[in-house]
């Protein structure tokens, strides 16, 4: 992942008609207009933020969205390990 501040970044929770909801590193979320972010945004993708001549830019972060999918793709395979030996439910 790039060296930035982790603050800076953004995950796009859900799409809805022309809103993304996006949560911050806190785990709050807000709406966000779809035209105020990258063209082809998707839902997990990640964003990062960063000020440049005194404007905002928000641009989608690949490799932190690589990394944030190959994560969860991990822990969804670890848990779906067959069980060895008897289940007691």
């Amino acid at each position: 992942m790039p060296d930035h501040d982790p603050a800076d970044l953004l995950t796009v929770d859900a799409l809805e008609g022309q809103v993304a909801r996006v949560e911050l590193q806190d785990g709050t979320t807000v709406d966000l207009h779809l035209t105020s972010l990258p063209k082809g945004v998707r839902e997990g993708d990640v964003l990062q933020l960063t000020i440049k001549g005194g404007d905002l830019e928000i641009r989608l972060d690949t490799a932190a969205t690589r990394d944030r999918h190959q994560q969860a793709q991990a822990e969804l395979d670890t848990l779906n390990q067959p069980v060895k030996g008897d289940v007691n439910l």
